[in-house]
């Protein structure tokens, strides 16, 4: 198979993408797919990342070389805060050059990779520089993570229209059903995404997060090989 590379991104912080991303690379790896996760920046911690930290819990593997050596997320960033401000506090310059260079060496040794970004399309990496400015400028296809709470039907809608405006190829929605405080609003909101994206955007894959459940076994992922 081509190799290739997704970009994660979600309509909020706190919507579930770091959860789906490993899941998504735990079925892909038990389906024999090589498949690698990084992330584009964390803040929030020190060490290694501990979103890294998290796709490795759920893909049920060590702790790679690479998470050691910083290779799947060279920046990560002390204060919890969007990484250009971050990067202010920590007096660390945020390097878009070093993280294409990891990314493309990580992407070396596997068949397919999943990028977490911090936070949600518009998050300023730098003071010039949007999160969405690096899915355009690299052209990688975009797995949207959406969410059941109040507000996320706005959010999505605002996320989309904004791959639209900026030509991103939004491949997947990914419906997080957490943290289902309301089962009448979660449901809804499901059904209306799924009639939004049928009549406006049916190119576009739509994914229940309770598909991807380990209880369910393995799930099928063939909408991303």
């Amino acid at each position: 198979m081509k190799k290739i590379e997704y970009f994660v991104s979600g309509i909020d912080t706190n919507c579930g993408k770091t959860y789906l991303t490993g899941l998504l690379a735990y079925h892909l790896n038990k389906s024999g797919i090589r498949v690698i996760t990084s992330k584009l920046v964390q803040t929030g911690c020190t060490g290694i990342s501990e979103d890294i930290l998290e796709h490795r819990r759920i893909m049920e593997c060590e702790i790679l070389p690479e998470d050691v050596d910083r290779t799947t997320c060279p920046f990560v960033y002390s204060y919890p805060a969007s990484p250009h401000l971050s990067t202010k506090i920590d007096n660390i310059p945020l390097d878009l050059n070093i993280i294409r260079r990891s990314a493309e060496k990580l992407l070396c040794n596997a068949d397919m990779m999943l990028t977490e970004g911090a936070g949600g399309l518009m998050v300023p990496l730098t003071e010039d520089y949007l999160t969405i400015d690096y899915l355009k400028e690299y052209a990688l296809p975009l797995i949207l993570v959406s969410s059941s709470k109040l507000g996320s039907i706005n959010h999505t809608l605002l996320s989309i229209e904004i791959c639209r405006y900026h030509q991103i190829h939004l491949h997947t929605v990914v419906y997080n059903q957490m943290p289902n405080d309301n089962r009448l609003i979660a449901n809804s909101t499901f059904a209306f995404l799924t009639d939004f994206l049928n009549k406006n955007y049916p190119e576009v894959h739509l994914v229940h997060g309770d598909s991807l459940d380990k209880k369910a076994g393995i799930a099928d992922i063939s909408f991303l090989c």
